[in-house]
């Protein structure tokens, strides 16, 4: 069952991965400070899900390397970068995630808050997915994993599930 409790794992710092350089971004996520949901406007985790009540970690698992050679085995000319551009492959494991979080509610029930980009709100996936024995290859080498963290809702919070 790709979902588990878990203790997630506050590290406030997570959220300076934001501003770490990739490909056509010195800067880092042209997202930050733009849209809904990333820092320095996205609450901390423990704002918006109660944590002292259960928390499950969600979960897809992209198969990476198997999508990689396929985009190599049609376009033998591009890349390295092209073949493992985001935009080719995160659609299609969106998706599969957002299925698995359907399957959580229709067996788990009604009213959990659900957080698609934990990071954002101060939570260290790798060592939150380590704790239950799951190891993230950063960079993605032959699988990538989506994460959502379920909860209970704190307070007032919204989207609730």
């Amino acid at each position: 069952m790709p979902w588990q409790e878990v203790t997630p794992v506050m590290q406030v710092a997570v959220r300076k991965l934001c501003f770490r350089a990739y490909p056509n971004h010195p800067k880092g996520c042209p997202n930050y400070n733009k849209k809904k949901g990333c820092p320095p406007s996205a609450p901390l985790l423990p704002e918006t899900i109660d944590l002292s009540e259960t928390v499950f970690a969600i979960w897809n698992v992209f198969p990476f390397g198997e999508h990689v050679q396929k985009m190599k085995d049609k376009h033998p000319e591009w890349s390295q970068r092209q073949l493992e551009c985001c935009l080719y492959w995160q659609g299609t494991a969106r998706k599969q995630l957002r299925a698995e979080c359907r399957r959580f509610v229709e067996e788990m029930g009604k009213g959990w808050l659900m957080s698609s980009c934990p990071e954002a709100q101060g939570v260290n996936l790798t060592d939150t997915m380590r704790s239950i024995g799951i190891e993230l290859e950063w960079p993605p080498v032959t699988v990538a994993y989506q994460i959502v963290l379920a909860g209970r809702a704190r307070g007032k919070a919204a989207h609730e599930v």
